[in-house]
């Protein structure tokens, strides 16, 4: 395989052509190298080699070449045309990274957006099941969904960020906590209230905090009691809104039509509807406010997270009132147009302020997403933050707001 050389910018020597070939085997003629009178400063010499060995070298002297010799040539150009042609091909050789780069991306976003609708009906689907099977069914894979949010919060008040300012809870206060909020929505569902359990917890959570060896701080104890409530008893209220709701649902259309086998018209609950009409307005509250984001989008909500802006918001809390409004009309629950109104409010609030309240939390540890264990997705967190305070919310509203629960 040849090998080619190239010796830019030397002066030129002027040679007598005679000078140029020392080598009787092969005698250098008038058409070899051809120069015009005008002096050019700067010339590129292409040497043509075979294999490793040098076949054209150049010495102080003259030239000299050997019998394995194939070609030399001697281009010669202006020095403008020399510079243009070397600036020409090193912005050439600085575009190829950039259009590569560019490519590369596009493609990484492209395999990113196909993971995220991918997975995202995947889950979808898998919540929907689960959501409608209710009971244990839900409850136990709530509380598996709630136990790996919790370990991802714990990471997070451990992280670099976080500790810059304050001194992060034991290791196995997190995992101790990661357990007991796992253990809040199993305990909702067997004695129907929450109350004295996270109380408890709480209260032995402090003690050992307390009694640890070293000196014990405020930032330890405040970060795990909000991680008990954030991640423990808020998403209780889900349990309690789709299995404590129990009253059936009488107008709605659906139920009449449900198979016996699945438990008929009487599985189809006040609970089971708002869950349904909740989980569906946030979704809708989170797609359009997205959309209108990157339609309409100029003015910042919050520095918090500077990608929302005020004209997504709009467009968001717009959708996920259409969106409860729709599907009021479709389940006949609940009955009054300012009730879905209402309801379709409170979800919006609750998924906008649980967001923001996670993005929070990611600011301030420095990432960001709260995990990696949903492909295209981020962690759990970064998921469901949107539905921590609206269980909360839409639970409150049904059971305190609406008279006999919106029937």
């Amino acid at each position: 395989m040849a090998s080619f050389v190239e010796i830019d910018r030397y002066n030129l020597i002027p040679l007598s052509l005679s000078s140029l070939c020392a080598c009787p085997c092969l005698p250098m003629s008038n058409k070899i190298i051809i120069l015009n009178q005008r002096r050019y400063s700067k010339f590129n010499l292409r040497i043509v080699f075979d294999g490793s060995k040098t076949m054209f070298r150049v010495r102080q002297s003259g030239v000299s070449c050997d019998r394995r010799f194939v070609a030399a040539v001697v281009r010669t150009k202006p020095d403008r045309l020399d510079e243009d042609d070397a600036k020409e091909e090193l912005d050439k050789g600085n575009n190829l990274p950039v259009i590569e780069d560019s490519i590369s991306e596009r493609q990484e976003k492209a395999s990113q957006l196909k993971k995220r609708i991918v997975f995202g009906l995947g889950i979808g689907i898998s919540s929907g099941g689960i959501v409608l099977a209710g009971g244990w069914v839900f409850t136990l894979a709530f509380a598996a969904v709630v136990f790996v949010g919790a370990r991802e919060y714990f990471e997070l008040v451990r992280s670099r960020g976080i500790t810059a300012g304050m001194t992060p809870p034991p290791r196995y206060v997190s995992r101790v906590c990661s357990v007991i909020c796992a253990l809040m929505p199993i305990l909702t569902l067997y004695f129907g209230q929450i109350d004295v359990s996270v109380t408890s917890a709480a209260f032995i959570v402090a003690m050992a905090l307390l009694l640890q060896r070293g000196n014990p701080r405020f930032a330890q104890l405040s970060s795990t009691m909000f991680g008990l409530f954030y991640c423990g008893y808020l998403p209780c209220f889900w349990v309690k809104l789709r299995c404590g709701l129990a009253a059936p649902a009488l107008n709605t259309r659906i139920g009449s039509a449900w198979p016996i086998f699945l438990g008929g018209q009487a599985h189809w609950t006040v609970g089971l509807v708002a869950t349904l009409i909740s989980i569906s307005s946030i979704i809708a509250a989170d797609t359009f406010a997205f959309l209108g984001g990157k339609a309409f989008g100029r003015t910042q909500l919050t520095s918090i997270s500077p990608k929302k802006t005020w004209e997504g918001t709009i467009v968001g809390l717009g959708g996920c009132i259409a969106t409860s409004i729709a599907l009021s009309r479709i389940f006949c629950w609940p009955t009054s147009l300012l009730s879905a109104i209402a309801f379709g409010f409170l979800n919006f609030v609750g998924s906008i302020f649980g967001d923001l309240t996670e993005s929070m939390i990611k600011r301030d540890a420095g990432v960001k997403d709260s995990g990696s264990l949903i492909p295209g997705h981020g962690g759990i967190l970064d998921r469901v933050d949107s539905y921590i305070f609206t269980g909360a919310l839409a639970y409150s509203f049904v059971k305190t707001f609406l008279p006999l629960y919106g029937i």
